[in-house]
């Protein structure tokens, strides 16, 4: 391959069971030359790379950014630059709260050739191992994700709050919102939400360690606590909820 040739796959790695990878995202782990992954994929997908695959961490977690997205931009485009295919492993989907679009954008301001292919998001798989369906007939009719970490540059929030507590057939999906559990469902609460909606709080959602704690949710975040629960978590406010004792399949 010559100078200039290489491709930059942003690819989903799922929500951390390696089952739920797709097959196209399989494909290219297999012959990637370069592998520049995330800390929440699970690492034994690098086990499908090829001998000689250069494999690059570049994890950030909360308040921990060892390496600044700036510099992964940087990394993608010299290796690919340099004729090697590269694949950017993100967990869960690259283009939900994954900066997937952005390094899209950066790459394609470099004039470097990429695709994006995407992955299983945590917030719709972690329910369902947990038994939770996101919709069902007579109880809800939509379902709304939510980033409960937003950017630290912006003046202010754009996740309006005040209207998702007033919403009716409604799952209400909340990513990054382990630190925060308490002062959303409060903040649910005063805005008019029922303090004895279901809600649900999903660890490691689709891993065998696996763990769900589910109640009103006014007292979600006091058993959170109790449990000791930790991130990566999926919290979810739903009247679906209810039906986990006749779904539950997978922590049986």
């Amino acid at each position: 391959m010559k100078k200039g040739d290489g491709k930059v796959y942003l690819v989903g790695a799922g929500p951390g069971d390696v089952g739920l990878i797709t097959i196209k995202a399989m494909e290219k782990l297999k012959t990637a030359d370069v592998i520049v992954y995330d800390r929440l994929i699970n690492e034994e997908l690098l086990s499908f790379c090829k001998k000689d695959c250069e494999l690059i961490f570049v994890g950030k977690e909360s308040g921990y950014h060892p390496i600044e997205q700036e510099k992964i931009t940087e990394i993608l485009v010299n290796k690919s630059q340099s004729g090697l295919n590269v694949v950017r492993l993100k967990g869960g989907n690259p283009c939900i709260f994954g900066r997937g679009s952005e390094e899209a954008i950066e790459l394609k301001k470099c004039g470097v050739k990429y695709e994006i292919i995407p992955g299983i998001t945590s917030g719709i798989a972690a329910p369902i191992y947990s038994g939770i369906p996101l919709t069902h007939r007579g109880l809800t009719t939509q379902c709304i994700f939510v980033t409960a970490h937003e950017c630290p540059d912006k003046p202010g929030t754009q996740v309006e709050w005040e209207k998702l507590a007033t919403l009716k057939n409604t799952s209400l999906v909340i990513y990054m919102g382990a630190s925060r559990i308490e002062s959303i469902t409060k903040k649910l609460i005063s805005c008019g939400m029922d303090p004895a909606t279901p809600a649900a709080a999903i660890e490691n959602g689709t891993l065998p360690i696996q763990r769900t704690i589910t109640g009103r949710l006014d007292e979600i975040a006091a058993e959170f606590k109790k449990q000791e629960f930790h991130a990566p978590v999926i919290i979810m406010i739903s009247e679906t909820i209810s039906l986990r004792d006749k779904i539950s399949w997978n922590e049986k």
